[in-house]
């Protein structure tokens, strides 16, 4: 199975809200990495968990509710 599918919607998005992963860790309750965001808009294939951690703390960051299907293609 391959694990890398290009970049996703999620890169597009941070760069849109002027964000960066440092951002999306600083708003995150959870256990949230630089390596997890990074990974996440690489395309790296992650865990329902880890996606849902990365959605949680992009939707604290830009005061938006995005739903995961807007955030990764896969």
């Amino acid at each position: 199975m391959e694990r890398n599918l290009g970049e996703q919607p999620i890169a597009l998005i941070l760069t849109e809200l002027e964000l960066q992963s440092k951002d999306l860790v600083t708003a995150s309750t959870e256990q949230l990495t630089h390596k997890m965001v990074v990974r996440a808009c690489k395309g790296r294939l992650l865990t329902k968990n880890v996606k849902a951690k990365v959605r949680a703390a992009l939707n604290a960051a830009s005061g938006k509710d995005y739903r995961l299907e807007e955030l990764f293609n896969y």
